[in-house]
């Protein structure tokens, strides 16, 4: 009788367990990649009151089973659902990353390495990607030998909004190309006229913007299939031209002198500059000028350059004049790169005696256009994991990738709270390295959230069942504790 008391305690025991992880789960319900887990019972010793026989011929008896006697229950083993994945919840949070797949994010605490699905991603104040707990999100770093990759190595903490990530470095322009017609009707453009202004803007090797300012005018009375381009003056930001520079007298009075710019070319042509002190104003006088030549007849651009009307027109050196500028040392290098202007798409066609010119930063492939310092606007991260910076120039910088990692049993790994696991004997071994997100599933999804896989359906099943356990388990002491007070009544 008293072996029914304790397999009564027994039955309470492991309900109560039940319980506890059945509270759990419902308490978890919305927290971001949680894993329900579940508990199953098992039978324990049994007391063997007689044990089993065969059967004997020479005595005629058959047979008996033993007879035993169970002594309660107990837990065989909370198990984690790891594998089910729970439903999306989309945040639009570029730093919000849910996966699609087994694997889990690596992250390290206090030195050593753990492993989540809550991909809830924040920056801290010295840029490193973290999660809300403070733990440091590991990946892979950029190869320094190609920017455009990562190293798979041993992951370490990903710092994307390191001071030397905020910004990319400028480029200077190299190449550029002027497009439009040109009407030889037009009196603008006529050997007296104005000439038609065209502006060039372009950057040097440190991000400095400037504007080369070109005019096109035929180049005399004669030829009017032939127009002579000119460098009038180069301005930098401000507005103010390269070549002079302003200074103060002792009496307060202003006066210009050149700058640290010596020389300047136009194709074959060399420019002298000249400044006026008392004015500032800039003449940039040369011998010749660069010839653009166009067919007489059909008014297609035939040269740039000595003004050939013969030869092939498919030669690049007949397509482009080179503007190169000159710097004096005592500016401390030169930050100019010559380039290449092509004057290939301009025509010569009629307009109504209009002419209108425009020159474009950058080649017709689209190379050499040359840009600012980019400063960072933001961040992506892609299906494999590789995290992009973009910057306000237009660059898109490979700043790092996340990583994942998988184990032959996940439901093995030990919960430490914070929506963190760690590799135990059980789970096998996390190998340094982690993998590509794309090797191990679908890959990453971004601005999306695996959210808590509870079923509350199952889990407000299930306590209804653990409840009538725990109930039926407590029948069993009150009722045995009734027959107990039988027992002892037989004395009085």
């Amino acid at each position: 009788m008293m072996r029914s008391l304790f397999s009564g305690v027994s039955g309470l025991k492991v309900h109560q367990t039940k319980m506890d992880v059945i509270g759990n789960n419902i308490s978890n319900v919305n927290t971001v990649g949680f894993k329900a887990s579940s508990v199953t019972f098992s039978d324990v010793f049994y007391q063997t009151t007689q044990s089993a026989t065969g059967p004997n011929a020479s005595t005629g008896t058959a047979g008996r089973n033993a007879m035993q006697i169970g002594l309660g229950s107990n837990v065989a083993s909370i198990t984690t659902s790891v594998n089910v994945t729970g439903a999306s919840q989309r945040t639009d949070n570029p730093f919000d990353v849910m996966i699609d797949g087994d694997g889990f994010f690596i992250v390290n605490y206090g030195g050593t390495n753990y492993f989540t699905k809550a991909g809830s991603f924040n920056i801290d104040a010295q840029g490193n990607l973290c999660t809300p707990s403070g733990a440091f999100v590991m990946g892979w770093q950029v190869d320094p030998g190609d920017p455009t990759k990562t190293v798979a190595s041993e992951v370490s903490p990903l710092r994307i909004m390191s001071p030397e990530n905020m910004y990319t470095t400028p480029e200077a322009t190299t190449k550029a190309y002027v497009s439009g017609n040109i009407d030889s009707k037009d009196s603008q453009v006529a050997y007296n006229g104005t000439g038609i202004m065209v502006t060039l803007n372009f950057y040097d090797s440190r991000g400095h913007a400037y504007k080369a300012e070109l005019r096109v005018r035929q180049a005399d009375d004669e030829a009017t299939n032939v127009y002579a381009v000119d460098v009038v003056d180069i301005k930098d930001e401000t507005g103010k031209s390269i070549f002079v520079v302003e200074e103060e007298d002792t009496d307060g009075s202003k006066r210009y002198t050149r700058s640290g710019i010596s020389q300047i070319s136009f194709g074959d042509v060399t420019y002298d500059v000249e400044v006026d002190e008392e004015t500032g104003e800039v003449t940039l006088e040369a011998g010749d000028s660069v010839l653009l030549t166009f067919n007489g007849a059909t008014g297609a651009f035939v040269s740039i350059g000595d003004g050939s009307t013969t030869g092939d027109t498919n030669d690049d050196e007949l397509k482009y004049v080179t503007l190169t500028i000159g710097a004096t040392a005592s500016t401390g290098g030169n930050p100019f790169r010559p380039i290449d202007i092509d004057f290939s798409k301009t025509t010569m066609y009629s307009t109504s005696g209009k002419s209108s010119l425009e020159a474009t930063r950058g080649g017709l492939d689209g190379l050499g256009a040359g840009k600012k310092v980019g400063y960072m606007t933001g961040v992506s991260i892609d299906a494999a994991g590789k995290i992009y910076g973009r910057y306000d120039n237009g660059d898109s910088k490979l700043l790092g990738q996340i990583v994942v990692a998988t184990f032959a049993n996940p439901a093995g790994l030990e919960a430490v709270g914070n929506n963190m696991f760690r590799a135990t004997q059980n789970s096998g071994d996390f190998d340094g390295k982690g993998k590509d997100p794309t090797q191990v599933g679908g890959g990453l999804s971004t601005g999306v959230l695996e959210m808590s896989n509870v079923d509350l359906a199952q889990q407000f099943t299930e306590m209804i069942t653990t409840q009538r356990g725990f109930q039926a388990n407590s029948r069993i002491i009150t009722t045995s504790d009734s027959l107990l007070e039988e027992l002892i009544n037989l004395k009085r």
